[in-house]
């Protein structure tokens, strides 16, 4: 369900992408940053934090992008020049986008190794696997699992069978 802010509410509810939404001008922006709006404006074109534009041109400010103003304001403070800031955020991105796509990629892999057994009355259902461990797959079950098919029938209640498919 998809949560929105609705008329009435309080302040205390925020919707889901209220970090993304672009609401401040840029005084009010510098203000929560701690800095001069010049300083938001030269950011702005060296690239280091991008706003959304307003119709008439006028830069507006998300909740995360004050944040990177600061992030920018602290490493600086720390000595290291605009250029580097600039290298520090574009690999922080980098990493945040990486470690997204390995959840995803570990969520995928869960999902595709996953061991199904018949029961005594013939019921499939999916059998734990350990973290970290393989489930092993019979012999005539790897054959069919190499087409994405489900593995093997021996015709006993209880066999084990791996589903691997290729997406």
């Amino acid at each position: 369900m998809t949560t929105r802010r609705l008329t009435g509410q309080g302040v205390d509810f925020l919707a889901e992408d209220a970090d993304e939404r672009a609401v401040y001008v840029i005084s009010v922006a510098a203000e929560l940053a701690g800095m001069h709006p010049q300083t938001l404006r030269q950011y702005d074109r060296l690239g280091l934090v991008t706003p959304a534009r307003a119709s008439g041109r006028g830069r507006r400010y998300s909740h995360r992008d004050v944040e990177r103003l600061r992030r920018v304001q602290a490493l600086s403070q720390e000595g290291i020049n605009l250029e580097g800031i600039r290298r520090i955020l574009d690999l922080e991105r980098r990493l945040e986008r990486l470690e997204e796509e390995n959840r995803s990629l570990r969520a995928r892999q869960a999902a595709v190794e996953r061991v199904f057994a018949a029961a005594a009355d013939g019921e499939v259902q999916v059998v734990p696997v350990a973290p970290g461990r393989r489930a092993r797959t019979r012999p005539d079950a790897q054959a069919a699992a190499g087409n994405g098919a489900v593995g093997g029938s021996s015709g006993r209640p209880g066999t084990a069978i791996v589903v691997r498919r290729s997406w």
